[in-house]
């Protein structure tokens, strides 16, 4: 038996405090979250496969194409997040919103809107990157010295 310096009394109220706890603790809905995540993320890349076959039959070369994809996926991420629509969109998908090119839009636009009472350069400017720059200096930061290693790799 495992002794402890509490009392009876307090180990009834530890007791009952644990029993409170573990109902009050909201149930793991981890494999609804991941299949939401999966749909929404699925439907933002099925977007954006829509928006490159319409411009593939615009009779754009391909790399016209790989430029405009992106930029109207931009676009709509900052429209959608302007609208509040992305928002809704992300309670509901939570992951798969962050993970395409429209999380990125939606990384700069929502501190951008959030700031824009402080005024343009001291709000706008000073913190649309408050997200997203951490992600872009690490992954340029990352990128660079495994080019870097690439690179003293093939001279070797």
């Amino acid at each position: 038996m495992v002794s402890n310096n509490y009392g009876i009394e307090e180990n009834k109220i530890m007791e009952k405090y644990k029993k409170m706890a573990s109902e009050a603790t909201p149930k793991s809905k981890i494999l609804e979250d991941c299949f939401k995540a999966f749909i929404v993320g699925g439907l933002i890349c099925d977007v954006g496969q829509f928006i490159y076959n319409i411009a593939a039959g615009f009779g754009l070369d391909q790399e016209q194409v790989m430029n405009i994809v992106p930029i109207i996926m931009i676009f709509l991420g900052a429209l959608l997040t302007g609208t509040g629509i992305y928002a809704k969109i992300a309670d509901f998908g939570g992951a798969g919103t962050v993970v395409p090119i429209t999380g990125f839009s939606n990384a700069i636009v929502s501190p951008a809107i959030e700031f824009k009472k402080e005024g343009f350069v001291f709000g706008v400017a000073s913190n649309m990157f408050k997200i997203a720059g951490p992600v872009l200096v690490y992954g340029i930061g990352s990128s660079v010295i495994i080019g870097i290693v690439y690179y003293i790799i093939t001279i070797i």
